[in-house]
């Protein structure tokens, strides 16, 4: 429900959506008033930068729009209240990951994924504007940021994702989303209900697309330019900026691509989602048309449990995007880049030490011995056996756990790489690659470089996000480069710094890598041997 005219938020709510700064600046003032294509918003100030929270860019999918593509929202009267976060899309948090010591509840307190669980609702499609100017003119890059969690959970409000420090550094304006998940983004439909729920498997990613539209039609009002929009995402946001390369309704709607630990090479495949769908709805006792448009969405959750192998969630089926020959016309990146995407900048990486964040609590964490790890990595087959003795060849410091960790992440690496050069052999644009190698200080270093760091460093909030990145200069000599290189590549294409040297563009024969640590290096090919391994030994 749109909330208008009156803007009395709550401080105290409000304090959880601004960085430490902003937060030590006294009571807030309000945003100018903006009009949208929808009508009026206004929202608050974070410590000189404005911020709209909470707007919405389509219409609430609910009703006889569930599982439909997004529509235009309605029009209101008077000034809607912008001053708070709009709900998260029903979420798929597994709470088997790394939840329970001290360190990771308090990673939390910046990724606050099953806290997102107790606000979810269907009626989620809003999205949040940073910027250092709204209805004042200027034409500043705009950066589009879409959220992690795979397409199970997570949303645009997260603190690690707050775009007051990106906005002001930059003089850019930031935007993040939030879509349809799991099965309300995700359920393919069409083989049960017929061709009018056609589109159903793909709306979280239509969504997308609106959001995008919303931009090209209402951020000039912001401050920004719509002729200047880069998309960004880290892991399944890295993969939503994939397949929006490959999609020909978002043509046109953005001019540079960001993808951070998230390749999106390949979709899903339509009958496999829609056996999938066919046992959620069994599991739901969904039969008729009647039935979908009546189940509750709590019932939908539970029905997808149900129908979820137990401890699948990583590993059996999966909700995302589905190459359906239209909406998705194929794999985004096989056999060749999308034609549509080759005037398009890439910024593409990955974390050194990507999967420890997800094994930190496992049992066997920090215990491994030589004779465990051959155990383990024999069970998972040739590649992880040859992973690993090619990360004991080039890190012989590291113990047998952060070996088993280091070689569960190739898909990482070897995704990065795959469609780095994919897009270079054919665009016109330049690719360029980074690989993140500082080490979060930490739990005595125990994570290394997980996945996620690069977060809080591009998006320039160290000082907001200690929990994760720790604290020191080398912590804001990381997050000032990073952010510098990230602007950059916003406004001109290239990533740039005075902290960096020249970064020079990747090629299929040139694969320059930028190493980013307190003392950056422009490298060639620094993983090859793990880049080179076959799927199958």
């Amino acid at each position: 429900m749109i909330r208008h005219a009156m803007l009395l938020p709550s401080i105290a709510a409000l304090a959880l959506t601004m960085p430490a700064a902003a937060q030590d600046a006294g009571p807030p003032a309000a945003t100018p008033v903006v009009q949208t294509d929808a009508g009026s918003v206004q929202g608050l100030e974070q410590d000189g930068v404005d911020a709209f929270l909470g707007v919405r860019y389509a219409a609430p999918p609910l009703g006889d729009l569930r599982f439909m593509p997004p529509a235009k929202p309605e029009a209101w009267e008077g000034v809607a209240d912008a001053t708070g976060y709009g709900a998260p899309c029903m979420q798929l948090y597994s709470a088997s990951g790394p939840t329970e010591s001290e360190m990771t509840r308090r990673i939390q307190a910046i990724f606050p994924t099953s806290t997102e669980a107790k606000m979810d609702n269907e009626d989620c499609l809003f999205l949040n504007v940073w910027t250092p100017a709204a209805g004042g003119g200027g034409k500043r890059p705009v950066m589009v940021w879409f959220h992690g969690g795979g397409y199970a959970y997570g949303s645009g409000n997260w603190p690690a994702y707050n775009g007051r420090n990106l906005a002001e550094k930059g003089d850019v304006v930031v935007v993040t989303v939030n879509h349809r998940l799991n099965a309300f983004g995700y359920l393919n439909l069409a083989e049960q209900f017929g061709e009018d729920f056609a589109a159903s498997g793909n709306v979280g990613n239509l969504d997308l697309v609106r959001s995008l539209k919303w931009v090209r039609d209402n951020i000039a009002a912001f401050g920004g330019d719509p002729d200047n929009v880069t998309i960004m995402g880290e892991s399944g946001g890295g993969s939503k900026v994939s397949h929006l390369m490959a999609m020909p309704a978002a043509d046109g709607l953005f001019d540079k691509a960001v993808i951070q630990s998230g390749p999106g090479v390949f979709s899903g495949k339509p009958a496999e989602a829609a056996d999938y769908a066919a046992r959620i709805l069994d599991a739901a006792g969904v039969e008729t048309l009647e039935d979908l448009k009546n189940v509750r969405s709590d019932e939908i959750v539970e029905a997808v449990r149900k129908a979820t192998p137990s401890g699948a969630m990583g590993s059996g089926p999966q909700f995302g995007p589905i190459a359906d020959g239209t909406i998705i016309p194929r794999d985004p990146f096989l056999p060749t880049a999308p034609e549509q995407s080759r005037d398009i900048p890439v910024l593409i990486g990955y974390n050194k030490d990507e999967m420890t964040l997800f094994v930190a609590a496992q049992p066997w964490f920090g215990r491994l011995t030589e004779g465990t790890l051959s155990a383990m990595t024999a069970g998972m087959g040739e590649q992880a056996v040859a992973a690993v003795e090619a990360y004991r060849a080039r890190y012989p410091d590291y113990s047998p756990t952060h070996l088993a960790a280091i070689a569960m992440g190739t898909r990482f690496v070897r995704g990065t790489y795959l469609l780095a050069d994919q897009q270079s052999r054919t665009a016109s644009a330049p690719v360029y690659v980074y690989r993140l190698t500082w080490e979060t200080p930490i739990g005595g270093g125990m994570l290394r470089t997980p996945h996620t760091l690069d977060i809080p460093l591009m998006f320039d909030n160290a000082k907001e996000s200690a929990a994760l990145v720790g604290t020191g200069e080398d912590v804001q000599t990381m997050a000032d480069m990073m952010s510098d290189a990230w602007i950059a590549f916003a406004k001109t294409g290239t990533p740039s710094s005075e902290l960096l040297p020249e970064w020079k563009a990747y090629t299929p024969t040139s694969r320059n890598v930028m190493e980013l640590n307190v003392e950056p290096q422009l490298v060639d090919d620094p993983e090859k041997d793990i880049r080179e391994l076959p799927s199958e030994l």
